[in-house]
């Protein structure tokens, strides 16, 4: 379980800047972004295997994890910037 987390710590980043390109270049609903991330990181924890030695069932656990939490840490950095902005 710990592989698990600390690959899924490795593909937040990297799920969040897709995500964001997928979301500048077309015109996605934002209902669906939750979904979108889930659907990326699923596909990216798939693809990864010349980089991590885990099966595929943790490398999509590890991928939707990622996926999901990637929404959240896009939104806590977006939380705090309008915070920032607001205390200016």
């Amino acid at each position: 379980m710990t592989a698990v987390l600390f690959f899924a710590s490795i593909l937040v980043p990297i799920i969040t800047a897709l995500v964001e390109v997928i979301k500048k270049a077309t015109s996605i609903p934002v209902n669906f972004v939750s979904v979108l991330a889930l659907i990326v990181g699923l596909i990216i924890g798939f693809a990864a295997e010349p980089f991590t030695d885990l099966d595929y069932v943790n490398r999509l656990w590890a991928g939707g994890l990622a996926g999901l939490a990637s929404v959240g840490l896009f939104e806590v950095v977006k939380q705090r910037e309008s915070i920032a902005k607001e205390g200016e």
